[in-house]
């Protein structure tokens, strides 16, 4: 009795804002599989598949692996940055001299940039009431 073939699988968690994505990569043709949709499908705006596909453009490694990944919170920004760092992450798990050319492109670090919280006794995080001399 002969075993099965080896599955190379690699995952990664990625965030951004209040977003989280888990990617799982596996060796194919490119396949996408997000939340059980296309990436098309998913993403409608061409700027955030190219947003998300940055980190295969920066290996030169687009459509050497199948992407499943589940995303939740945030919104469709938010989104697509956390799947841009997950698959970041992803890449240098399965192949680490991808490290470099990530890190030079910046795609390995998380953005910290999120929504300011609102302060007590005014209308937004900076924002204030108007003011009236009399």
């Amino acid at each position: 009795m002969t075993a099965a073939p080896p599955v190379f699988r690699w995952q990664a968690v990625g965030r951004r804002k209040t977003s989280v994505a888990r990617v799982y990569l596996t060796p194919g043709t490119g396949k996408w599989d997000i939340n059980g949709r296309t990436l098309g499908d998913y993403f409608p705006r061409p700027s955030l598949v190219q947003h998300i596909q940055q980190s295969f453009t920066a290996t030169d490694t687009l459509g050497a692996f199948d992407v499943k990944a589940h995303v939740d919170g945030g919104g469709q920004a938010g989104q697509a940055g956390a799947l841009r760092h997950a698959i970041a992450r992803a890449l240098v798990e399965a192949d680490g001299q991808h490290r470099a050319k990530l890190r030079t492109a910046g795609l390995l670090t998380r953005d910290p940039r999120a929504v300011e919280r609102k302060k007590p006794g005014r209308p937004g995080a900076r924002k204030r009431f108007q003011f009236s001399k009399r």
